[in-house]
């Protein structure tokens, strides 16, 4: 299953069925897991786990180095799940020490052409980089997130759960679960409701986020007091409490 033209450390572990194409390198401290199939001309480096039945097609370069210039050579890493898609020319960095040691990425994701995945970067599962995203070191985003072509996603940025953003959206700011954003910078559009129904969430969940978008966005309140008037709604609904949990926790402040 691996081509003669493949380059394979011998320290690298490969399950057996793994599909390795022609001039692919595969360095040391390379796990890869059943079913994975790497095509030509991809790297892998380590230390990089990658689980089973994913997909890396042509020119990948997946667990490089980081160019922040903090990094200094240790031996941080890379993790990726189970069933991901990673598409041609896409790029992702390991860790560095000075966050996590590790960059990873969940189950189920599709990172299409050249997108990139900075270092330390966490990404949940079915989540959708269109082509040419980015994402800057340190990034979190949620489950389900869809990202648009050319999004650009400055460092430290939590992204939430069932968010999307517009094409050509700068994402400075963290953005709560379930918003639709769009803009540069990125301004909140609502509530991402086409998605919420293709996911299953029920009317009554979907207008209760609707309204607590209103009261974030168009009461002219500030977050401390959208928390407050968000407390009932929270108790009735999970997905009104996991928003107000999002607000509670940002650090670097939300798109507003």
């Amino acid at each position: 299953m691996i081509d003669p033209l493949a380059k394979v450390d011998p320290s690298a572990r490969l399950a057996e069925d793994v599909e390795i194409g022609p001039w692919t390198y595969i360095g040391p401290n390379v796990e890869i897991g059943a079913g994975t199939r790497i095509d030509a001309h991809a790297i892998v480096k380590g230390p990089t786990r990658i689980g089973r039945n994913n997909r890396i097609y042509s020119f990948a370069i997946v667990g490089e180095d980081t160019p922040d210039m903090k990094y200094k050579g240790e031996p941080t890493r890379l993790v990726i799940g189970d069933d991901n898609i990673i598409r041609e020319g896409v790029t992702i960095h390991r860790g560095t020490v000075q966050d996590r040691s590790e960059t990873t990425i969940g189950d189920h994701n599709l990172i299409m052409a050249y997108a990139h995945i900075g270092h330390d970067c966490v990404i949940g599962n079915h989540c959708i980089l269109v082509n040419n995203a980015s994402l800057a070191g340190h990034v979190h985003v949620g489950d389900w997130a869809i990202l648009s072509g050319y999004t650009m996603v400055h460092q430290y940025c939590h992204i939430g759960a069932h968010a999307f953003s517009g094409a050509t959206t700068f994402i400075a700011k963290d953005v709560p679960p379930f918003l639709l954003i769009h803009g540069s910078p990125a301004e909140p559009k609502g509530i991402n409701v086409e998605g919420l129904k293709r996911r299953g969430f029920d009317s009554d969940t979907i207008n209760a986020l609707r309204r607590a978008y209103k009261i974030i966005y168009r009461q002219g309140l500030t977050v401390d007091d959208a928390l407050v008037q968000l407390a009932e709604l929270a108790a009735a609904f999970p997905a009104v409490q996991e928003l107000a949990d999002a607000l509670r926790s940002s650090t670097r402040g939300i798109v507003r």
